[in-house]
């Protein structure tokens, strides 16, 4: 009766399994001493510099995307988030640059919520924060790109993107 079972609905056969390959990188100790009485340790990974990943991405979001599991943010730039006006603008037209191309990204490191970040080219040699500026659907960030970016904004993009721009000032209000 088992045997029938097994036959028919595949119970108790060998899954086959094929592991991701996953970058994993030992985790470094910081010590921050933030009263006189308490001192937190906490786990930070070491810098991911020189480290590159080539393939198809899949887009999360108009700064975010995804290569063979490895959840990238762009270099430089802030995009408007999902629900902000012309965030869903945002998102389509980095999926436009990206369709059916093998995107390299090259690890600069993590951000504050330990997300790693990396520049990403187009097989043309192409950057694509800095093709998501020119179309004016993502902003420079001076903060984390030394204004490199800058230069690449159309006029009125600061004015079209005020949420992401208030962002970068800190002049968002809580939600």
């Amino acid at each position: 009766m088992f045997r029938l079972l097994r036959l028919l609905f595949g119970l108790g056969g060998r899954r086959r399994y094929r592991p991701r390959p996953v970058i994993v990188l030992p985790p470094v100790q910081r010590v921050v001493v933030t009263r006189v009485s308490r001192v937190e340790v906490t786990l930070v990974p070491p810098p991911v510099q020189d480290i590159v990943v080539i393939g198809r991405c899949y887009v999360i979001d108009g700064d975010t995307i995804d290569i063979k599991g490895h959840r990238i943010r762009l270099a430089g730039i802030d995009a408007p988030e999902l629900d902000q006006p012309y965030g869903l603008v945002s998102k389509r037209a980095l999926i436009k640059l990206c369709a059916n191309q093998d995107v390299r990204a090259v690890f600069h490191g993590a951000d504050e919520y330990q997300r790693a970040v990396a520049t990403c080219y187009l097989p043309d040699g192409r950057d694509l924060s800095a093709e998501l500026v020119k179309v004016g659907l993502a902003l420079d960030w001076k903060k984390f790109s030394g204004g490199r970016y800058r230069g690449f904004e159309p006029a009125d993009a600061r004015r079209k993107l005020w949420r992401v721009d208030a962002r970068q000032k800190g002049r968002m209000p809580p939600p």
